[in-house]
């Protein structure tokens, strides 16, 4: 499917995507807090950097982008059809490190948490998946 944006609008669309404070994750962050639970964000000194961390409970979350992440069988994860090679390589990248991180939080004992951003639309679920998480 050929972009609906020409070259330059793309570009400025492009220019305003952000890695951290998006609304899935500030979302994802009200949830939590209003649960009573307190955490720290976007922790440098752990792999992959997470979104939200819990020491205490030696958890932490990731809120990833649809897109961005490659979300398996999630419509919003349909890779570009122009310059088809520079997003295979990049999308491939991000899922590569994301594995990584993975297993290195693991090893370091972790409990990790990917919310999807296309499971931040529906709150009731999300809610009841944090809780989950939260309290095992």
């Amino acid at each position: 499917m050929p972009d609906v944006f020409q070259p330059e609008e793309r570009s400025r669309i492009m220019a305003k995507v952000r890695g951290e404070n998006t609304s899935p994750e500030r979302l994802v962050r009200s949830l939590a807090h209003r649960m009573g639970y307190r955490f720290r964000l976007h922790c440098k000194d752990l792999p992959g950097k997470p979104d939200i961390v819990l020491p205490r409970h030696k958890k932490v979350i990731f809120v990833h982008g649809c897109f961005w992440h490659q979300h398996e069988g999630c419509p919003h994860a349909a890779r570009p059809t122009s310059n088809i090679e520079y997003w295979n390589r990049k999308l491939d990248r991000n899922m590569v490190r994301d594995r990584e991180n993975l297993h290195k939080l693991a090893y370091l004992g972790w409990n990790v948490l990917i919310v999807w951003e296309c499971e931040t639309r529906d709150r009731d679920k999300l809610l009841e998946k944090l809780k989950g998480f939260l309290l095992s």
